[in-house]
């Protein structure tokens, strides 16, 4: 069973900053691509930023230069650095990781539960 567990979301004023963590635990052979995608009341659930298990990175237009992916291979974690805050930020972010549990096994997509983050103007 693997579970991902998302932090670190919160009420900043814009400009501010705040970095989301996404851990997955359970068992894991490997992890592929890792994502936080966010969605606002209302809309639907867009993809944020995108980091492969080489390090090459994507990022959506609206956060280009703002927003930062990282992630801790060793921990299985992604990170999403995000400064610079404005209140079109305001969204549940969630990460969405590819895992494969075993040896041999097929990639399956898992979601965490979403962090609310709330950008005051």
């Amino acid at each position: 069973q693997v579970q991902l567990v998302e932090s670190g979301g919160g009420l900043v004023q814009a400009g501010g900053s705040l970095r989301l963590s996404c851990a997955a635990s359970g068992s894991i052979f490997s992890i592929n691509v890792m994502d936080w995608y966010r969605q606002a009341p209302g809309n639907q659930r867009e993809l944020v930023a995108r980091i492969f298990n080489g390090g090459s990175t994507n990022y959506a237009d609206s956060v280009k230069g703002r927003f930062t992916i990282s992630r801790d291979n060793a921990k299985n974690t992604v990170y999403l650095q995000m400064d610079n805050l404005k209140p079109e930020d305001t969204s549940v972010y969630y990460c969405n990781a590819v895992i494969k549990e075993y040896r041999g096994g097929y990639d399956r997509s898992y979601w965490g539960q979403g962090t609310q983050v709330t950008v005051s103007a």
